[in-house]
Protein backbone atom coordinates (compact mmCIF):
# COMPACT_ATOMS: atom_id res chain seq x y z
CA UNK A 1 0.00 0.00 0.00
CA UNK A 2 0.92 3.66 -0.58
CA UNK A 3 0.09 7.11 -0.52
CA UNK A 4 0.90 10.16 -2.96
CA UNK A 5 3.38 12.59 -1.68
CA UNK A 6 3.01 16.47 -1.40
CA UNK A 7 6.17 18.23 -0.93
CA UNK A 8 5.79 19.23 -4.50
CA UNK A 9 2.25 20.55 -4.22
CA UNK A 10 3.56 22.21 -0.85
CA UNK A 11 6.62 24.14 -2.58
CA UNK A 12 3.90 25.50 -5.24
CA UNK A 13 1.17 26.46 -3.21
CA UNK A 14 4.31 28.04 -1.17
CA UNK A 15 5.28 30.14 -4.36
CA UNK A 16 1.60 30.79 -5.80
CA UNK A 17 1.17 32.66 -2.63
CA UNK A 18 -1.47 30.76 -0.56
CA UNK A 19 -1.73 31.89 2.92
CA UNK A 20 0.77 30.89 5.22
CA UNK A 21 -1.71 29.29 7.66
CA UNK A 22 -3.79 27.50 4.73
CA UNK A 23 -0.13 26.41 3.39
CA UNK A 24 0.61 25.53 7.29
CA UNK A 25 -2.69 23.34 7.38
CA UNK A 26 -2.64 21.58 4.60
CA UNK A 27 1.54 20.50 4.40
CA UNK A 28 3.11 20.95 7.68
CA UNK A 29 2.89 17.02 8.82
CA UNK A 30 3.49 15.42 5.76
CA UNK A 31 6.46 18.48 4.06
CA UNK A 32 7.65 20.50 7.64
CA UNK A 33 10.98 20.12 6.26
CA UNK A 34 10.22 21.51 2.67
CA UNK A 35 8.26 24.07 4.46
CA UNK A 36 11.34 25.26 6.27
CA UNK A 37 13.25 24.59 3.18
CA UNK A 38 10.80 27.31 1.22
CA UNK A 39 11.03 29.66 4.36
CA UNK A 40 14.59 30.59 4.21
CA UNK A 41 14.78 31.01 0.35
CA UNK A 42 14.86 34.47 -0.62
CA UNK A 43 14.70 33.16 -4.18
CA UNK A 44 11.22 31.27 -3.63
CA UNK A 45 9.78 34.31 -1.26
CA UNK A 46 10.87 36.67 -3.83
CA UNK A 47 8.11 34.91 -6.64
CA UNK A 48 5.97 33.98 -3.35
CA UNK A 49 5.61 37.97 -2.75
CA UNK A 50 5.23 38.61 -6.19
CA UNK A 51 2.54 36.24 -7.20
CA UNK A 52 0.26 38.01 -3.91
CA UNK A 53 0.66 41.20 -5.56
CA UNK A 54 0.22 40.01 -8.89
CA UNK A 55 -3.14 38.39 -7.83
CA UNK A 56 -4.49 40.49 -5.35
CA UNK A 57 -3.94 43.59 -8.31
CA UNK A 58 -6.00 41.50 -10.06
CA UNK A 59 -8.91 40.74 -7.29
CA UNK A 60 -8.57 44.60 -6.88
CA UNK A 61 -7.90 46.11 -10.15
CA UNK A 62 -10.21 48.53 -10.71
CA UNK A 63 -10.39 49.57 -6.95
CA UNK A 64 -6.72 49.69 -6.78
CA UNK A 65 -6.97 51.92 -9.82
CA UNK A 66 -9.04 54.41 -8.62
CA UNK A 67 -6.87 54.71 -5.44
CA UNK A 68 -4.13 55.15 -7.73
CA UNK A 69 -6.12 57.99 -10.11
CA UNK A 70 -8.33 59.83 -7.59
CA UNK A 71 -6.19 59.79 -4.13
CA UNK A 72 -2.86 59.49 -5.63
CA UNK A 73 -2.03 56.69 -3.29
CA UNK A 74 0.45 54.08 -4.65
CA UNK A 75 0.51 50.39 -3.30
CA UNK A 76 2.46 50.71 -0.27
CA UNK A 77 -0.93 53.08 0.80
CA UNK A 78 -3.24 51.12 -0.05
CA UNK A 79 -4.36 48.74 2.55
CA UNK A 80 -4.77 45.64 0.60
CA UNK A 81 -1.51 45.63 0.44
CA UNK A 82 1.00 44.24 2.20
CA UNK A 83 3.37 46.98 2.69
CA UNK A 84 6.00 44.97 4.60
CA UNK A 85 6.23 42.60 1.56
CA UNK A 86 6.51 45.18 -1.00
CA UNK A 87 9.35 46.85 1.53
CA UNK A 88 11.15 43.16 1.56
CA UNK A 89 11.31 43.14 -2.34
CA UNK A 90 12.56 46.61 -2.31
CA UNK A 91 15.41 45.83 -0.08
CA UNK A 92 16.36 42.70 -2.35
CA UNK A 93 16.90 45.26 -5.06
CA UNK A 94 13.34 44.84 -6.75
CA UNK A 95 11.69 47.47 -7.39
CA UNK A 96 8.09 47.59 -7.00
CA UNK A 97 6.64 51.16 -6.02
CA UNK A 98 6.87 53.45 -9.96
CA UNK A 99 5.81 56.86 -9.79
CA UNK A 100 2.76 57.75 -12.34
CA UNK A 101 1.53 53.83 -12.70
CA UNK A 102 -2.25 52.59 -12.86
CA UNK A 103 -2.83 49.24 -12.70
CA UNK A 104 -2.58 48.18 -15.92
CA UNK A 105 1.26 48.78 -16.13
CA UNK A 106 1.74 46.76 -12.21
CA UNK A 107 0.86 44.31 -13.79
CA UNK A 108 2.72 44.07 -16.79
CA UNK A 109 5.48 45.12 -14.11
CA UNK A 110 4.52 42.63 -11.83
CA UNK A 111 4.25 39.58 -14.43
CA UNK A 112 7.69 40.65 -15.81
CA UNK A 113 9.52 40.58 -12.50
CA UNK A 114 8.42 36.90 -12.10
CA UNK A 115 9.17 35.63 -15.35
CA UNK A 116 12.72 37.33 -14.68
CA UNK A 117 13.31 35.35 -11.39
CA UNK A 118 11.69 32.39 -11.32
CA UNK A 119 14.50 30.86 -13.42
CA UNK A 120 16.59 31.25 -10.04
CA UNK A 121 13.49 28.83 -8.01
CA UNK A 122 14.54 25.79 -10.52
CA UNK A 123 16.57 24.23 -7.63
CA UNK A 124 13.46 23.52 -5.64
CA UNK A 125 12.25 21.10 -7.98
CA UNK A 126 14.18 17.70 -9.01
CA UNK A 127 14.82 17.13 -12.28
CA UNK A 128 12.62 14.42 -13.25
CA UNK A 129 9.51 17.24 -12.72
CA UNK A 130 9.84 18.91 -16.23
CA UNK A 131 10.55 22.48 -15.47
CA UNK A 132 9.11 23.79 -18.62
CA UNK A 133 5.40 22.62 -17.41
CA UNK A 134 5.91 24.52 -13.94
CA UNK A 135 7.53 27.27 -15.45
CA UNK A 136 4.68 28.27 -17.29
CA UNK A 137 2.37 28.52 -14.20
CA UNK A 138 3.77 31.35 -13.27
CA UNK A 139 3.48 33.68 -17.04
CA UNK A 140 2.01 33.35 -19.60
CA UNK A 141 4.33 33.16 -23.10
CA UNK A 142 4.43 36.15 -24.95
CA UNK A 143 3.38 37.99 -21.57
CA UNK A 144 4.16 41.30 -23.32
CA UNK A 145 2.04 41.35 -26.33
CA UNK A 146 -1.08 43.17 -26.80
CA UNK A 147 -3.86 41.44 -25.02
CA UNK A 148 -2.13 38.49 -23.69
CA UNK A 149 -2.50 39.62 -20.21
CA UNK A 150 -6.00 41.43 -20.65
CA UNK A 151 -7.21 37.57 -22.04
CA UNK A 152 -5.48 36.32 -18.41
CA UNK A 153 -7.18 38.96 -16.33
CA UNK A 154 -10.88 37.79 -18.03
CA UNK A 155 -10.29 34.05 -17.72
CA UNK A 156 -8.85 34.64 -13.96
CA UNK A 157 -12.18 36.71 -12.82
CA UNK A 158 -14.71 34.47 -14.57
CA UNK A 159 -13.63 31.03 -12.91
CA UNK A 160 -11.60 32.30 -10.00
CA UNK A 161 -13.18 29.48 -8.12
CA UNK A 162 -11.19 26.85 -9.97
CA UNK A 163 -7.72 28.48 -9.44
CA UNK A 164 -5.47 27.05 -6.30
CA UNK A 165 -7.13 28.90 -3.42
CA UNK A 166 -8.20 31.79 -5.73
CA UNK A 167 -4.39 32.46 -6.62
CA UNK A 168 -3.51 33.14 -10.25
CA UNK A 169 -1.43 30.54 -12.06
CA UNK A 170 -1.55 30.72 -16.03
CA UNK A 171 -3.52 27.65 -16.35
CA UNK A 172 -7.02 26.67 -18.26
CA UNK A 173 -9.34 26.59 -15.59
CA UNK A 174 -11.31 23.57 -14.99
CA UNK A 175 -13.24 21.74 -12.21
CA UNK A 176 -10.30 19.14 -11.04
CA UNK A 177 -11.06 19.79 -7.14
CA UNK A 178 -7.82 20.72 -5.78
CA UNK A 179 -5.02 20.53 -8.06
CA UNK A 180 -2.54 21.04 -4.98
CA UNK A 181 -4.24 17.97 -3.02
CA UNK A 182 -1.30 15.57 -3.81
CA UNK A 183 1.67 15.78 -5.96
CA UNK A 184 0.26 12.55 -8.30
CA UNK A 185 -2.85 14.28 -8.87
CA UNK A 186 -1.15 17.63 -9.74
CA UNK A 187 1.54 16.31 -12.08
CA UNK A 188 -1.39 14.19 -13.76
CA UNK A 189 -3.11 17.63 -14.56
CA UNK A 190 -0.01 19.26 -15.29
CA UNK A 191 0.93 16.47 -17.83
CA UNK A 192 -2.36 16.15 -19.20
CA UNK A 193 -2.39 20.18 -19.94
CA UNK A 194 0.12 19.54 -21.97
CA UNK A 195 -0.84 16.79 -24.08
CA UNK A 196 1.88 14.50 -22.06
CA UNK A 197 2.06 11.79 -19.33
CA UNK A 198 4.20 11.18 -16.38
CA UNK A 199 5.12 7.65 -16.40
CA UNK A 200 7.27 6.51 -13.07
CA UNK A 201 4.64 6.80 -10.20
CA UNK A 202 7.12 5.35 -7.81
CA UNK A 203 8.32 9.51 -7.97
CA UNK A 204 5.01 10.81 -5.77
CA UNK A 205 4.58 7.42 -4.15
CA UNK A 206 5.30 6.46 -0.14
CA UNK A 207 4.78 3.87 1.98
CA UNK A 208 1.41 4.45 4.20
CA UNK A 209 2.58 5.52 7.84
CA UNK A 210 0.84 1.82 8.93
CA UNK A 211 4.16 0.27 7.33
CA UNK A 212 6.31 2.87 8.72
CA UNK A 213 4.97 2.53 12.37
CA UNK A 214 5.56 -1.32 12.06
CA UNK A 215 9.13 -0.83 11.34
CA UNK A 216 9.31 1.98 14.19
CA UNK A 217 7.67 -0.68 16.41
CA UNK A 218 10.28 -3.24 15.49
CA UNK A 219 13.38 -1.06 16.17
CA UNK A 220 12.10 0.54 19.30
CA UNK A 221 11.00 -3.15 20.32
CA UNK A 222 14.84 -3.93 19.61
CA UNK A 223 17.83 -4.68 22.57
CA UNK A 224 20.19 -4.02 18.75
CA UNK A 225 19.31 -3.50 15.54
CA UNK A 226 21.50 -4.24 12.27
CA UNK A 227 20.43 -3.17 8.73
CA UNK A 228 21.98 -6.45 6.83
CA UNK A 229 21.74 -6.19 2.72
CA UNK A 230 22.22 -8.74 0.03
CA UNK A 231 23.54 -6.44 -2.37
CA UNK A 232 23.04 -9.07 -5.04
CA UNK A 233 19.13 -9.14 -4.63
CA UNK A 234 18.64 -5.49 -3.37
CA UNK A 235 18.35 -2.06 -5.64
CA UNK A 236 20.64 0.75 -3.49
CA UNK A 237 18.58 3.56 -5.07
CA UNK A 238 15.53 1.69 -3.79
CA UNK A 239 17.16 1.25 -0.11
CA UNK A 240 18.08 4.99 -0.06
CA UNK A 241 14.63 5.72 -0.82
CA UNK A 242 13.41 3.38 2.33
CA UNK A 243 16.37 5.68 4.62
CA UNK A 244 15.67 8.51 2.61
CA UNK A 245 11.18 8.32 3.92
CA UNK A 246 11.79 7.43 7.36
CA UNK A 247 11.98 9.31 10.49
CA UNK A 248 15.71 9.90 10.64
CA UNK A 249 15.41 9.60 14.45
CA UNK A 250 13.87 6.55 14.43
CA UNK A 251 16.88 5.16 12.21
CA UNK A 252 18.96 6.75 14.74
CA UNK A 253 18.83 4.45 16.56
CA UNK A 254 20.14 1.29 14.24
CA UNK A 255 23.67 0.15 15.11
CA UNK A 256 25.21 -0.21 11.86
CA UNK A 257 24.29 -0.97 8.09
CA UNK A 258 26.21 -4.18 6.52
CA UNK A 259 26.34 -4.70 3.21
CA UNK A 260 27.59 -7.96 1.42
CA UNK A 261 28.29 -7.36 -1.64
CA UNK A 262 29.95 -8.91 -4.66
CA UNK A 263 31.92 -7.17 -7.45
CA UNK A 264 29.54 -7.36 -10.09
CA UNK A 265 26.51 -4.60 -8.36
CA UNK A 266 26.21 -1.34 -8.64
CA UNK A 267 28.78 1.30 -7.90
CA UNK A 268 26.25 3.23 -5.79
CA UNK A 269 26.55 1.17 -2.83
CA UNK A 270 30.42 2.68 -2.27
CA UNK A 271 28.45 6.14 -2.26
CA UNK A 272 25.46 4.92 0.63
CA UNK A 273 27.86 6.00 3.47
CA UNK A 274 27.92 9.34 2.56
CA UNK A 275 24.11 10.20 2.54
CA UNK A 276 23.53 8.04 5.75
CA UNK A 277 24.48 9.06 9.57
CA UNK A 278 24.22 5.52 9.77
CA UNK A 279 27.74 3.84 10.59
CA UNK A 280 28.16 1.33 7.07
CA UNK A 281 30.05 -1.20 7.02
CA UNK A 282 30.51 -2.78 3.13
CA UNK A 283 31.69 -6.47 3.28
CA UNK A 284 32.98 -6.86 -0.67
CA UNK A 285 32.83 -10.82 -1.30
CA UNK A 286 35.38 -12.87 -3.09
CA UNK A 287 34.54 -15.21 -5.86
CA UNK A 288 36.68 -18.77 -5.50
CA UNK A 289 35.21 -19.15 -8.71
CA UNK A 290 33.86 -16.54 -11.50
CA UNK A 291 30.39 -18.39 -11.80
CA UNK A 292 29.33 -18.91 -8.35
CA UNK A 293 28.54 -15.99 -6.30
CA UNK A 294 29.04 -16.22 -2.21
CA UNK A 295 27.27 -13.23 -0.96
CA UNK A 296 24.42 -15.46 0.91
CA UNK A 297 26.89 -17.72 2.76
CA UNK A 298 28.77 -14.93 3.98
CA UNK A 299 25.73 -12.85 4.60
CA UNK A 300 24.43 -16.20 6.39
CA UNK A 301 27.58 -16.75 8.52
CA UNK A 302 27.52 -12.57 9.69
CA UNK A 303 24.31 -12.44 10.91
CA UNK A 304 25.04 -15.66 12.84
CA UNK A 305 28.45 -14.75 14.18
CA UNK A 306 27.00 -11.16 15.17
CA UNK A 307 23.74 -12.32 16.72
CA UNK A 308 25.92 -14.54 19.17
CA UNK A 309 28.99 -12.02 19.78
CA UNK A 310 27.53 -8.65 19.61
CA UNK A 311 24.33 -9.00 21.44
CA UNK A 312 22.41 -7.77 17.94
CA UNK A 313 19.19 -9.45 18.56
CA UNK A 314 17.45 -7.69 15.83
CA UNK A 315 17.72 -7.90 11.65
CA UNK A 316 16.10 -5.60 9.02
CA UNK A 317 17.04 -7.71 5.91
CA UNK A 318 17.35 -6.38 2.35
CA UNK A 319 16.93 -9.57 0.11
CA UNK A 320 14.44 -10.68 -2.18
CA UNK A 321 16.07 -14.28 -1.88
CA UNK A 322 13.90 -17.19 -0.39
CA UNK A 323 17.10 -18.77 0.47
CA UNK A 324 17.22 -16.60 3.75
CA UNK A 325 14.32 -18.82 4.82
CA UNK A 326 16.99 -21.36 6.23
CA UNK A 327 18.93 -18.66 8.56
CA UNK A 328 15.82 -17.07 10.06
CA UNK A 329 14.04 -20.52 10.56
CA UNK A 330 17.07 -21.31 12.31
CA UNK A 331 17.55 -18.49 14.50
CA UNK A 332 14.13 -18.61 16.32
CA UNK A 333 15.58 -16.37 19.28
CA UNK A 334 16.79 -13.75 16.86
CA UNK A 335 14.01 -11.12 15.41
CA UNK A 336 13.97 -10.36 11.59
CA UNK A 337 12.07 -7.80 9.46
CA UNK A 338 12.38 -8.47 6.13
CA UNK A 339 11.83 -5.83 3.06
CA UNK A 340 12.21 -6.91 -0.55
CA UNK A 341 11.24 -6.03 -4.10
CA UNK A 342 8.06 -7.18 -5.38
CA UNK A 343 9.07 -8.29 -8.91
CA UNK A 344 12.03 -10.77 -6.78
CA UNK A 345 10.30 -12.12 -4.60
CA UNK A 346 7.59 -14.75 -4.86
CA UNK A 347 4.40 -15.43 -2.56
CA UNK A 348 5.75 -18.97 -0.76
CA UNK A 349 8.21 -16.68 0.84
CA UNK A 350 5.67 -14.33 1.86
CA UNK A 351 3.47 -16.70 3.22
CA UNK A 352 6.05 -18.16 4.96
CA UNK A 353 6.96 -15.10 6.76
CA UNK A 354 3.42 -14.23 7.62
CA UNK A 355 3.12 -17.55 9.66
CA UNK A 356 5.47 -17.17 11.15
CA UNK A 357 4.86 -13.50 12.10
CA UNK A 358 7.92 -12.17 10.68
CA UNK A 359 7.25 -8.62 9.17
CA UNK A 360 7.96 -7.79 5.91
CA UNK A 361 7.28 -5.06 3.14
CA UNK A 362 8.19 -3.79 -0.18
CA UNK A 363 10.96 -1.09 -0.89
CA UNK A 364 8.90 -0.48 -3.98
CA UNK A 365 6.49 1.01 -2.03
CA UNK A 366 8.84 3.98 -0.55
CA UNK A 367 9.18 7.11 -2.46
CA UNK A 368 12.33 7.71 -5.15
CA UNK A 369 11.65 11.06 -5.99
CA UNK A 370 13.12 12.40 -3.58
CA UNK A 371 16.93 10.66 -3.92
CA UNK A 372 17.96 12.74 -6.55
CA UNK A 373 21.00 14.02 -4.76
CA UNK A 374 22.27 10.28 -4.52
CA UNK A 375 21.88 9.29 -7.98
CA UNK A 376 23.31 11.97 -9.39
CA UNK A 377 26.22 11.27 -7.04
CA UNK A 378 26.91 8.28 -8.49
CA UNK A 379 25.76 9.60 -12.34
CA UNK A 380 28.45 11.89 -11.88
CA UNK A 381 31.06 9.77 -10.58
CA UNK A 382 30.33 7.45 -13.21
CA UNK A 383 30.22 10.53 -16.14
CA UNK A 384 33.97 11.89 -14.22
CA UNK A 385 35.62 8.54 -15.54
CA UNK A 386 34.91 8.95 -18.69
CA UNK A 387 35.73 12.23 -19.18
CA UNK A 388 39.45 11.63 -20.50
CA UNK A 389 38.22 9.86 -23.38
CA UNK A 390 34.83 12.10 -24.24
CA UNK A 391 35.80 13.55 -27.17
CA UNK A 392 36.00 9.79 -28.64
CA UNK A 393 32.46 8.90 -27.46
CA UNK A 394 28.94 9.86 -28.39
CA UNK A 395 27.07 11.74 -25.90
CA UNK A 396 23.64 10.06 -26.16
CA UNK A 397 25.09 6.59 -26.01
CA UNK A 398 27.52 7.79 -23.36
CA UNK A 399 24.35 8.47 -21.25
CA UNK A 400 22.97 5.18 -21.68
CA UNK A 401 26.09 3.83 -20.93
CA UNK A 402 25.95 5.78 -17.58
CA UNK A 403 22.48 4.73 -16.72
CA UNK A 404 23.53 1.02 -17.59
CA UNK A 405 26.67 0.62 -15.23
CA UNK A 406 24.97 2.68 -12.83
CA UNK A 407 21.67 0.62 -12.60
CA UNK A 408 19.66 3.41 -12.37
CA UNK A 409 16.44 2.75 -13.61
CA UNK A 410 15.05 5.63 -15.39
CA UNK A 411 12.88 6.41 -18.58
CA UNK A 412 13.99 7.27 -21.73
CA UNK A 413 12.78 11.06 -21.08
CA UNK A 414 15.05 11.13 -17.72
CA UNK A 415 18.32 10.21 -19.39
CA UNK A 416 17.67 12.28 -22.21
CA UNK A 417 17.07 15.13 -20.02
CA UNK A 418 20.80 13.88 -18.30
CA UNK A 419 22.43 14.11 -21.47
CA UNK A 420 20.92 17.81 -22.31
CA UNK A 421 21.79 18.75 -18.97
CA UNK A 422 25.02 17.83 -17.90
CA UNK A 423 26.52 16.10 -20.95
CA UNK A 424 26.04 18.80 -23.61
CA UNK A 425 26.90 21.70 -21.12
CA UNK A 426 30.34 19.99 -19.89
CA UNK A 427 32.70 22.72 -20.15
CA UNK A 428 36.45 23.47 -20.52
CA UNK A 429 38.50 24.69 -17.39
CA UNK A 430 41.84 25.87 -17.20
CA UNK A 431 43.34 26.33 -13.55
CA UNK A 432 45.78 28.73 -12.50
CA UNK A 433 48.44 27.09 -13.93
CA UNK A 434 46.92 26.63 -17.02
CA UNK A 435 45.79 23.29 -17.09
CA UNK A 436 42.85 22.42 -19.28
CA UNK A 437 40.40 20.45 -17.32
CA UNK A 438 36.47 19.51 -18.60
CA UNK A 439 34.10 19.96 -15.89
CA UNK A 440 30.44 19.22 -15.11
CA UNK A 441 28.04 22.20 -14.52
CA UNK A 442 26.18 20.84 -11.45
Amino acid sequence: MTVDTKDLVATIAYLIGIKKHIVENCFDEECHDTLQKLYNDQNATTIRYLCKLRTTLMQKFKKTDDEMRYNLKNLNRIEWYDAENIAQLEKWGIQIIQPNYRSEKYILDFTRLIAENIEKCRGLFYDWVNWDYIKELFYAPKYNKANVLKKEFDKYMANMEYYPFQMYIHWIPKDYGSILYTDGKFISILYQMHNDHFEDKSKFKDATEDTKSSIYEFIDESYKTAIVVDCENSDVFKLYGVLKNLNQDELSKIEKIILYDDYHTSEGWDWLSKFTKIPVEHIEVERVTDSKSLVDIKLTAGICKIFYQNQIDSFILFSSDSDYWGLISSLPDANFLVMYEYTKCGQAIKDALTQRGVYHCSIDDFCSGNIEEFKKAVLFDALERYIPDIFNINGRELAKKIYSETRVIATEKEIELFYNKYIKTLRLKVDTDGNFKIEIAK
